[in-house]
């Protein structure tokens, strides 16, 4: 491109000012939207069923949280709702029904955190369990 004095020269130079007044708005956008992003406040909002079947209660565990993160364990509730704890728990109740290969149905409440349940399927592994599913109570059905 020749600029106008006729001498030949040629410019070569790209403004820069507009995509600099481009990333500093974006940078203002995600430095005000940031700190409104929680991840640890994660909501589980899976598909819901109408026609699911009930699991067969005597051939696997059942599993419940409630939306303030209380977990039952085959109908035993679980005064802390660790890992480690839910492995242990699990442990017993497989020793007690002497089925070593089991299913396990986690019953979650739509309120509870992503990382309760996160912490009760990796007990669940921990602890022996190969077959898991993950059935929600929606609010509707309260």
């Amino acid at each position: 491109m020749t600029m106008g004095s006729g001498s030949g020269e040629e410019f070569t130079e790209i403004n820069v000012t507009p995509l600099t007044d481009v990333f500093l708005v974006l940078l203002v956008i995600m430095i005000l939207i940031a700190p409104l992003i929680d991840k640890s406040e994660l909501h589980i909002k899976p598909p819901e069923t109408r026609h699911a079947k009930k699991p067969d209660e005597s051939k696997g565990i059942s599993i419940d949280i409630d939306k303030s993160g209380h977990v039952a364990i085959g109908g035993r509730t679980l005064t802390n709702s660790d890992p480690a704890t839910i492995q242990q728990a699990i442990t017993e109740f497989r020793r007690k029904i002497g089925n070593k290969d089991i299913s396990c149905t986690l019953n979650a409440d739509g309120d509870c955190k992503e990382k309760e349940v996160v912490d009760i399927m990796t007990g669940a592994a921990a602890a022996g369990i190969k077959r898991m599913r993950v059935a929600t109570i929606q609010a509707s059905q309260y």
